[in-house]
């Protein structure tokens, strides 16, 4: 293995919102780390000083990807890897869709030997979309956490979901067990592990809170689902006015609140309809939410037709959030056809401000903040993980600003959606190239 590598093309590292470094035909100098952990990015320079960097760095691979795009690979922080096979059924609304697809796939998980060839195949789709690190939700079985650690290139955060009401006899959990279960989970995997409540709907709270607490003691996440739409809201509210100590709630997320889940090391699932008090409680709580719009696309667009996202609203509370597929609600696992849906939907609805510079931000960077990440990964800042995905392009003009470089590279029409994945030629974990 050489001790440097030298990747060329078209460079775009992101910085937020409104800013990315872009290096039109730059160069990427990677260094064998000092661990095995694989390479690391030591700087970005020009093409012209490709021949003095080629003959200063002895032992010296390079990688030639002129003229196309050079990004960090992508961050998925909300999706359901058991759900791959009904992620493209038709949707009418959330409850119906899980009882009658998603729960009668996610059964089959409990054949170990099932869900071990699953996470294989699956892992092969991660790599094909280019997203290598995120938070992940298995089955309710503990081996698929197990097989996802495993077998998922890069590097996840895992959760079991947990059900013990409200659910099929199938997926029925008992607290003991589920709370049991946890503690094992946590223990083993640590800051790598999501205690993982389905929703408030399936799951009982005193095993929210007593599994929240556990996870605390392993420094575990904590991810689930809230407020996505309204019938979901109005059942949860049901629910929980007639429960012991929950008489008064006032809203879904205060139920979380009671039940512990709250904190800088939350990330709960869409929180489309949330109020101001609730905005207050996650934004005190320094908690995140991914943003799912592919998944909440309307009915037509095969997402569940759960409404949009307001990220001013969002951002005016200051709460962070990235962007997610959730699949298999979200139809497709690719963070490109995430991105477009995201920007599609929102200028759609007027917010002009949303663009391409803030969708890859959201696809890499802001996510990697959410999973505590962001030191070592999610852009090209030097001594970070030489983490990448390189995109095919059309021609890209020298004069292009980053704006139009994303949009030309990244955008999809609906002839050429299903062949998205085909847009990545490569992709590269701590420097090393993924099968492809």
């Amino acid at each position: 293995m050489s001790k440097y590598k030298i990747v060329i093309g078209n460079i775009v590292s992101p910085i937020d919102d409104n800013n990315a470094n872009y290096y039109h035909q730059g160069c990427m100098l990677l260094e064998k780390g000092k661990s095995a952990s694989g390479y690391i990015i030591k700087e970005i320079f020009n093409l012209s000083e490709l021949k003095h960097k080629v003959s200063s760095h002895k032992d010296c691979e390079l990688l030639d990807y002129s003229g196309q795009l050079i990004l960090p690979s992508f961050c998925d922080i909300h999706f359901h890897w058991v759900q791959d096979d009904v992620r493209e059924m038709n949707k009418d609304n959330l409850l119906d869709w899980l009882k009658n697809h998603t729960w009668p796939n996610e059964a089959r998980f409990a054949d170990e030997n099932y869900t071990k060839e699953k996470s294989l195949s699956f892992s092969k789709s991660l790599i094909n979309a280019g997203t290598l690190t995120g938070a992940v939700y298995g089955s309710i079985h503990a081996h698929s956490v197990d097989y996802a650690m495993q077998n998922f290139p890069g590097d996840f955060i895992a959760g079991n979901v947990l059900m013990t009401m409200n659910s099929p006899d199938e997926l029925l959990q008992k607290k003991e067990e589920a709370t049991e279960l946890v503690g094992s989970l946590s223990q083993k995997y640590k800051n790598r592990y999501a205690v993982t409540p389905r929703f408030a709907i399936t799951t009982h709270p005193d095993v929210m809170a007593e599994t929240a607490k556990i996870g605390e003691r392993h420094d575990s996440f904590i991810q689930t689902h809230l407020c996505e739409t309204k019938p979901e809201i109005e059942f949860v509210m049901e629910i929980y006015s007639k429960l012991p100590g929950f008489e008064k709630v006032k809203s879904y997320t205060e139920v979380y609140e009671k039940c512990g889940l709250l904190g800088p090391k939350s990330i709960f699932g869409h929180g489309i309809y949330l109020t101001t008090d609730e905005l207050q409680m996650l934004k005190k709580s320094s908690s995140s939410i991914a943003h799912c719009p592919s998944s909440n696309a309307p009915v037509a667009s095969r997402g569940l037709g759960s409404g949009l996202f307001d990220i001013d609203l969002i951002n005016k509370h200051r709460i962070s959030w990235a962007l997610a597929s959730d699949i298999g609600a979200g139809p497709y696992l690719s963070m490109i056809d995430v991105m477009n849906s995201f920007v599609n939907q929102h200028q759609s609805a007027g917010r002009k401000h949303v663009n391409w510079t803030m969708a890859l931000y959201r696809s890499t960077l802001a996510g990697e903040k959410i999973c505590g990440n962001h030191q070592n990964r999610g852009n090209f800042a030097p001594g970070k993980e030489a983490n990448f995905v390189v995109v095919r392009s059309e021609k890209i003009d020298s004069s292009w600003d980053v704006e139009r470089v994303l949009q030309n590279s990244l955008q999809i029409s609906d002839s050429n959606r299903d062949d998205v994945t085909e847009k990545l030629s490569a992709v590269f974990w701590q420097g090393r190239k993924l099968s492809h």
